[in-house]
């Protein structure tokens, strides 16, 4: 609050002291307005043309210059006075405006001092915020250049009675390579200024005769793509890497399809992003929408094969038969080349080996005709005995080592059963060998009914595993078709910016005095610490 006060002390009494102290320049003001007429154009004869010189700086500020034939004076006549300071309101001004002005007002509406020399030489330096149309183009956003331009020229004055020019513009060049002075520019978190060349132009209009001449800034600038690559393309381009993890997903975990549309909603936010950073326009899409709709399709294309990857997952032979080229194709043609191997069972060659050496069974069993039986005597007193053909209920080779235990050796002895010796022990009764038939026919027929149920469940269970592998090799086909999807649609979309290949140097960097300050403080820091 003291500096508020000492700053507004200083300011309201300096002036007072300076009126006192001199005196000439308060006659040499008076001398030069008393009879000055800030209406009438400042040339001597009607015929003569003014020139007028006009800069740019990017430092809110801009430059005109031109001569006056009644503010000149002699300095020693008035206390060696060389430069006065005077109101603008009060001396003719060029009515030089914006001609691509978006804002509504063209002129200058903070009216500075103007800075005269005894010369004649009247400078100008209004401060200026201007808003001009510039048609932006989007087709490499965020990777995108725009050049913009700002045309100013005096809308009443023709090219007759006031000659526009630059201020560094040569005699025979209306061509300035740097027409906008950048030394007092602040760099811009969002832009790099690429060229700023100026160009003096003659306009004939259909209204008049006359020509009049403007003065086009032309500002490329390039976008800076720090910001954009970590919060748009870098999640972008990982979400859309997620949908390929969709297919390494197990078709049984039942979470394809929800992380797919997860996927989906993820990429909508960022169009809603999308639409909030560019410009709207119907023109062209921007590089940055072409990914998104990319990234999109693939995302769309993954839940439809995902669907169809679960259907053959879950497939069953009582709905849908296995065709021989579905097995050629996807069981035994395209699992080495996707490099999957299927591991093989050991047990089952066992199992069904065992089966068949224990019940003899030749093939595909009718549990209602009736098999047929031999019968031999047994030796005893009305004593027979039927038992099935030797390759029913005799082992050739004993799957279990015998004898028994607890067991009669010559009763399930291998050798008894080939020569149809049976001998009963001699403490038996005579009706032990009466054995009936009908139970052992029933037994046999429930046995071999048990075999061809787990025959039938085992053929089932394997065509229910094809067809799950049919589906992993799909999953595993398309994971190899939209990974090389991903990678060549990122690279050709992103890669296609002509930007990324561009290595010239910003020109507000090289010029600008602020930004050079501030690379030397910069590099001052950690030495100091």
């Amino acid at each position: 609050m003291e500096c508020l006060l000492a700053a507004l002390l200083i300011l309201t009494t300096g002036p007072v002291g300076l009126l006192d102290a001199n005196p000439e320049a308060k006659r040499l003001y008076d001398d030069l307005l008393s009879n000055y007429n800030r209406l009438i154009r400042p040339v001597g004869n009607n015929s003569d043309r003014l020139t007028v010189k006009m800069g740019l700086k990017l430092s809110q500020l801009i430059d005109v210059e031109w001569n006056d034939y009644k503010l000149k004076w002699n300095p020693d006549d008035y206390g060696g006075v060389e430069t006065l300071h005077v109101p603008s309101e009060h001396i003719w001004l060029p009515d030089i405006v914006l001609y691509n002005n978006a804002d509504g007002n063209y002129e200058v509406t903070i009216m500075t001092k103007a800075i005269l020399h005894h010369t004649g030489k009247v400078i100008w330096k209004p401060p200026a915020i201007y808003k001009s149309f510039c048609e932006i183009d989007v087709e490499y956003f965020p990777f995108d250049e725009q050049t913009c331009f700002m045309k100013f020229g005096s809308w009443t004055y023709d090219g007759y009675l006031i000659d526009l020019r630059h201020l560094k513009q040569g005699e025979n060049s209306n061509n300035i390579a740097v027409g906008i002075d950048l030394q007092d520019y602040y760099i811009s978190v969002e832009w790099d200024i690429m060229k700023v060349p100026a160009v003096r132009n003659e306009k004939y209009y259909s209204c008049c005769e006359e020509p009049y001449p403007d003065i086009i800034f032309n500002l490329t600038l390039r976008r800076k793509t720090l910001f954009y690559t970590v919060n748009l393309i870098i999640p972008c381009v990982g979400i859309s890497f997620l949908s390929i993890l969709v297919f390494y997903l197990p078709s049984d975990s039942g979470e394809k399809v929800s992380l797919s549309i997860s996927i989906l909603l993820s990429l909508t936010v960022f169009f809603l992003l999308l639409v909030e950073t560019i410009p709207p326009t119907s023109i062209t899409v921007p590089l940055l929408g072409k990914y998104l709709l990319f990234t999109m399709l693939l995302c769309t294309l993954s839940v439809v094969v995902t669907i169809a990857v679960l259907n053959v997952n879950f497939r069953s032979p009582v709905t849908h038969k296995l065709a021989p080229w579905v097995r050629t194709v996807f069981i035994e043609t395209l699992p080495p080349i996707l490099f999957i191997k299927r591991p093989k069972k050991d047990d089952d060659d066992n199992e069904e080996c065992m089966l068949t050496d224990v019940l003899h069974i030749p093939g595909p069993f009718n549990m209602y005709e009736k098999p047929t039986f031999e019968s031999f005597d047994l030796g005893l007193s009305g004593g027979r005995f039927e038992i099935p053909p030797p390759g029913l209920a005799c082992f050739d080779e004993p799957p279990f080592p015998l004898p028994l235990a607890g067991g009669d050796d010559e009763l399930y002895s291998p050798a008894s059963c080939r020569t149809g010796a049976f001998d009963p022990p001699s403490d038996v009764s005579p009706g032990f060998g009466r054995v009936d038939g009908y139970d052992m026919e029933k037994t046999i027929a429930d046995s071999k009914f048990i075999a061809q149920h787990v025959r039938n469940k085992d053929s089932f269970e394997n065509v229910e595993e094809d067809w799950k592998y049919v589906a992993m090799v799909l999953d595993r086909l398309f994971l190899w078709i939209f990974t090389l999807a991903c990678v060549v649609g990122t690279g050709v979309i992103i890669l296609n910016a002509p930007s990324l290949y561009d290595t010239t140097k910003p020109i507000d960097v090289v010029i600008s005095k602020v930004a050079k300050k501030r690379m030397a403080l910069l590099q001052m820091v950690p030495e100091e610490v």
